[in-house]
């Protein structure tokens, strides 16, 4: 696309979310936009969760929006607003991206986990065969949760703030990975060869540590699926106590590039 075109014929994307002064996705699709000279513009909202029914009812009434990412903390709640779901999304139980059809409707998708098992794998951190730690069994949770399972993980252990949530995100996960070992749990229940936090909790000043460290092995991979602060206070920690760590700015990659695909675009290329 030419620099500054943006007229009568310009294809929009948006992502919402809240906070939303953190994403780097807009940065990432017009750069690609602008390579492939596509007349399309993605742009940020910021949309509280009491609004989101409200902006979801106004936005799909524009015929020249074409996608949406969804952040943090619509991933679950779109569920309930789309026309329909992707596998991902229904194992999920949440969403990360919706496009429009060619008959009008919304169909959704989940790609979080897909980002995180291949920003794992780009770093050289193959996730089938080890034993994993993840916290968080909200939106992007579930579905790192059901990316490890498909990837072959040999054990997964799943700890939330709500432990019956853990729980059901367990069953869930069994139900379609009966051979997975997998239970909820807490970070004592390891050794791990991996630990993820997949909350929200590192985001914000003051925030809590989703989970201390210090107890895993030097071994343990500690991964965090936040991007802004880039280096979490978490990752901060883990790698004062000798752990190798990996930012989330590596699975915001991987789920970027699938998203891309499921609009019809090659981020790569």
């Amino acid at each position: 696309m030419e620099t500054g075109r943006i007229d009568g014929t310009t294809r929009l994307f948006t992502i919402i979310g809240d906070p939303i002064h953190g994403v780097r996705t807009p940065t990432l699709f017009n750069e690609m936009f602008g390579r492939k000279n596509v007349n399309a513009v993605m742009v940020a909202h910021h949309v509280l969760a009491a609004d989101l029914e409200t902006c979801w009812n106004g936005l799909k009434t524009m015929r020249n929006l074409d996608g949406i990412v969804i952040t943090m903390p619509h991933k679950t709640p779109m569920t309930g607003l789309v026309d329909s779901l992707g596998i991902n999304a229904r194992v999920a139980g949440a969403i990360n991206a919706a496009r429009r059809k060619s008959d009008g409707t919304w169909e959704g998708d989940m790609f979080d986990g897909v980002g995180c098992v291949d920003g794992l794998r780009r770093q050289g951190h193959e996730p089938a065969g080890r034993r994993e730690f993840l916290m968080g069994a909200g939106g992007a949770g579930s579905a790192v949760a059901g990316a490890l399972a498909q990837a072959g993980v040999k054990r997964l252990i799943v700890q939330d703030i709500d432990a019956r949530r853990a729980a059901r995100l367990a069953d869930r996960i069994r139900a379609v990975y009966p051979g997975l070992d997998i239970d909820s749990g807490t970070i004592g229940d390891g050794p791990f060869d991996i630990a993820i936090n997949a909350t929200p909790q590192g985001m914000r000043d003051g925030d809590p540590l989703p989970f201390d460290p210090s107890p895993l092995p030097a071994s343990t991979l500690v991964v965090d699926v936040i991007i802004k602060p880039e280096v979490t206070p978490l990752l901060v920690l883990a790698e004062r106590t000798g752990h190798r760590i990996q930012p989330g700015g590596h699975m915001h990659r991987g789920q970027a590039v699938a998203a891309a695909k499921f609009f019809g675009f090659d981020l790569e290329s």
